[in-house]
């Protein structure tokens, strides 16, 4: 089990092996709330989250992958699919980004995830949201972030790794955010360069 993460935590991805940690997967998982409807009956409503991996050089976005474009220009990083209606929440992901690190662009420096409510609705009809970083090619998983409190988003700033010295890091952001693709996010994700 990894570690689990707090807003702002940082964590280095060197593994204690020493052996490098070569393809990681940033996994979203997530569940609608259950909500009384008509009659007392609990009911939940399909929520589309959608996870995206925006790619900087500096401060300069220089890709992105996301679901209307699942590979990035150089074939590093990787989406697995749009999921539309979330899971079980119970810890499997429901969408995944794979990132080579090994074959990612010497000036690509950072990699910024979110996840949006392409259908509008905000966090406080969400549960069971995490997002969590996995070795690829052992299945450990490293770090997992909780997105927890609800509230009147629609959008999270949920994480990033950067390359400082050749090493690799993770921080947990999770920054609460209005907006339905990761275009409405830039603004916000600027302050996290």
């Amino acid at each position: 089990m990894g570690i689990n993460m707090d807003k702002g935590q940082q964590i280095s991805l060197v593994k204690a092996s020493s052996r490098p940690l070569r393809v990681v997967r940033m996994g979203l998982g997530w569940k609608a709330a259950q909500r009384r409807g008509l009659f007392g009956r609990m009911t939940a409503r399909e929520i589309d989250l959608d996870a995206s991996a925006v790619l900087f050089a500096g401060t300069d976005a220089v890709d992105v992958v996301f679901f209307q474009h699942l590979m990035s220009n150089d074939g590093s990083v990787r989406h697995t699919g749009d999921n539309l209606t979330g899971g079980a929440g119970q810890g499997g992901d429901d969408e995944a980004i794979l990132v080579d690190l090994q074959r990612l662009p010497v000036h690509v420096d950072q990699i910024v995830f979110t996840v949006n409510s392409f259908t509008g609705q905000t966090f406080a009809e969400v549960d069971n949201a995490f997002c969590r970083l996995v070795d690829e090619n052992t299945g450990e998983e490293l770090a997992r972030y909780t997105l927890s409190g609800g509230g009147k988003h629609t959008a999270q700033i949920m994480a990033k790794i950067d390359r400082t010295s050749g090493t690799w890091r993770l921080s947990a952001i999770g920054e609460p955010a209005v907006g339905r693709t990761f275009q409405d996010l830039l603004p916000a994700i600027a302050a996290h360069l």
